[in-house]
């Protein structure tokens, strides 16, 4: 057996692998991993049949089914003013997480700084890790999340490759406003400093809010590889299908790691997707839809000793629980399992060590009768 050098010596079993182990053994109900478990649109697995029948069943071009990406392209122009050409700026990936390890593996060299903002989606800091990147978290502060502008300007120097943003916010259930997008402008103006825009929950926006891309903002866009996510906008996670749009220059470089690392997506779904963009409601519907959910689950609790600042997005709802407990968020996302048979994500492991600020983060894309069962447990601790 030969020696082994771990190219991640410190990364463990994922949280999700951790509490969804946990929660089938105790038989729990589980608002933890993102996914609904309802099916998705008759019509659009339909139209993945009728894609199958048709024999589109060889290799799609490298970067995507032209029709999706002339749609795609037309779809962002409308609603973010920003224009991505078909052939040159736009690639079809194997989901977003695809997406921003190929944005990451293109363009981090040994060395190379990435500002990645805390709590994070948890496959950003491994991928930069792998390819030799330094990951310098910037918290976000207070129970709101919000942007400490004096720390992440302190964190940009001479080495900085990359800044890793999200919007709507997984997993705090935040969104970043008009002024948080010019104000990020503004810091990253003149720098060489490219940014990493993970809008996969783009759609589920709540309120009356708007979703800010970055593609919306000229010097933004200029620098961004944007990350989108067919799999949270049409209930099908399970298809691992997104796309990322970014500036000619930039695109280059993403396809030459693209094409030797995937090549080209499940072609059926893309023939599919095409059809099913054309009619604009289904992605438009999608924040209202998942609005009603956030507001049952939250109507469902409002006695609970649990504090609630409702999510403006995504569908994650943090609980807090300073009123409850002093315990750390990992012990009583267990023993709730264990206990009450109720299954959530503890939000220190997006944090950092010993950033534990009382949070349980709350999955409610599901069914009614699963969100009112959870309810129930809810309103008993």
């Amino acid at each position: 057996m030969p020696e082994i050098y771990s190219k991640l010596p410190n990364l463990g079993t994922t949280i999700f692998s951790v509490i969804n182990r946990l929660a089938n053994q105790y038989n729990a109900v589980n608002l933890s991993q993102g996914f609904p478990n309802f099916s998705p649109d008759p019509k659009l697995l339909g139209l993945v049949d009728k894609a199958l029948k048709d024999d589109f069943n060889q290799y799609a071009p490298m970067p995507g089914s032209l029709a999706l990406r002339e749609t795609l392209s037309a779809k962002t122009e409308r609603l973010y003013g920003r224009y991505y050409h078909p052939e040159l700026e736009i690639t079809v990936t194997a989901g977003a997480t695809q997406a921003i390890f190929t944005a990451i593996a293109a363009f981090v060299h040994r060395g190379d700084e990435v500002i990645v903002l805390r709590p994070a989606y948890d496959s950003y800091e491994p991928t930069i890790e792998l390819f030799g990147g330094k990951v310098v978290p910037v918290q976000l502060r207070g129970k709101d999340f919000k942007v400490d502008w004096d720390a992440l300007k302190e964190a940009i120097t001479p080495k900085t490759r990359m800044l890793v943003i999200n919007t709507p916010h997984n997993p705090t259930g935040t969104i970043w406003s008009e002024k948080d997008m010019l104000k990020l402008q503004d810091i990253l103006r003149g720098t060489d400093i490219i940014l990493l825009s993970d809008e996969v929950y783009e759609h589920i926006v709540f309120d009356g809010e708007l979703h800010h891309s970055a593609s919306k903002f000229p010097d933004l866009a200029a620098r961004s590889l944007i990350c989108s996510s067919f799999g949270k906008t049409f209930h099908v996670t399970g298809w691992k299908i997104g796309y990322c749009v970014a500036s000619k220059a930039l695109m280059k470089e993403f396809r030459k790691v693209h094409q030797y690392n995937v090549f080209s997506v499940f072609r059926p779904a893309q023939i599919a997707l095409n059809t099913y963009l054309q009619t604009p409601g289904h992605y438009e519907s999608l924040g209202g839809f998942y609005q009603k959910k956030r507001d049952h689950f939250l109507a469902g609790i409002k006695d609970s000793r649990f504090t609630v600042i409702p999510s403006s997005g995504t569908y994650f709802q943090l609980l807090g629980y300073d009123q409850i407990t002093d315990e750390r968020d990992m012990d009583l996302a267990q023993r709730l399992i264990k206990e009450h048979q109720l299954a959530s994500i503890p939000i220190s492991v997006f944090c950092g060590e010993g950033y534990d600020q009382k949070f349980l983060r709350f999955c409610f894309c599901k069914t009614e009768a699963l969100l009112d069962q959870a309810a129930e447990i809810l309103n008993r601790i």
